[in-house]
C-alpha cells in the first residue's frame, strides 16, 4: 500500500552525488512535516560508523544512504546500503507512515546493495550490518 508521499528532487540529486560523485558518505532522509514528501534532513561528507548511527533520533523514523565500507581477505570493498530506522520507541502513526513510503524512495535509489532495517541500536550495529552484507556477498 502507497501512502503518496513522494520524494524530493533534492533527495534524488542528494542521493545521485553520494552514488556517483561520492561527494557525500551519506544521506538522512525525513518525511516533511506535512507528510507529503521524502526530504533530505542531513548530509555528510565524511564521518566513520558511529558518527552515522548517531545522525538517527532516538524515538522517530528515517530513512538514509550509507556508503558502507569494509574489509575482505581479498581487499577493502565498499556497498550502498538503504536503512529503514524504525525505532521500537516511535509512535504507531510514524511507523505505518514509513513502512507505506518505502517503496517511493526505493524505486529512486537504483544501485543500492541491501537494505538494512533497523528497529534498535543492536540491529544498526556495524557488527550486525556487516554479518548481512557478507551473507548476502557469498
Amino acid at each position: 500500500m502507497s501512502s503518496g508521499v513522494t520524494v524530493s528532487d533534492k533527495a534524488i540529486v542528494a542521493y545521485q552525488d553520494l552514488k556517483l560523485k561520492k561527494v557525500f558518505k551519506f544521506v538522512l532522509f525525513k518525511i516533511s512535516a506535512d507528510k507529503t514528501t521524502i526530504e533530505v534532513e542531513k548530509t555528510s561528507e565524511k564521518g566513520n560508523y558511529d558518527e552515522f548511527v548517531a545522525a538517527f533520533p532516538s524515538n522517530e523514523c528515517r530513512y538514509a544512504v550509507y556508503d558502507f565500507d569494509y574489509s575482505t581477505p581479498d581487499g577493502p570493498r565498499n556497498k550502498l546500503l538503504f536503512y529503514v530506522w524504525v525505532p521500537d520507541t516511535a509512535k504507531g502513526l510514524g511507523k505505518m507512515l514509513y513502512a507505506s513510503s518505502k517503496e517511493a524512495i526505493k524505486r529512486k535509489l537504483d544501485g543500492v546493495f541491501a537494505e538494512i532495517q533497523c528497529t534498535d541500536a543492536a540491529e544498526i550495529s556495524h557488527e550486525a550490518v556487516l554479518d548481512k552484507v557478507l551473507r548476502l556477498t557469498k
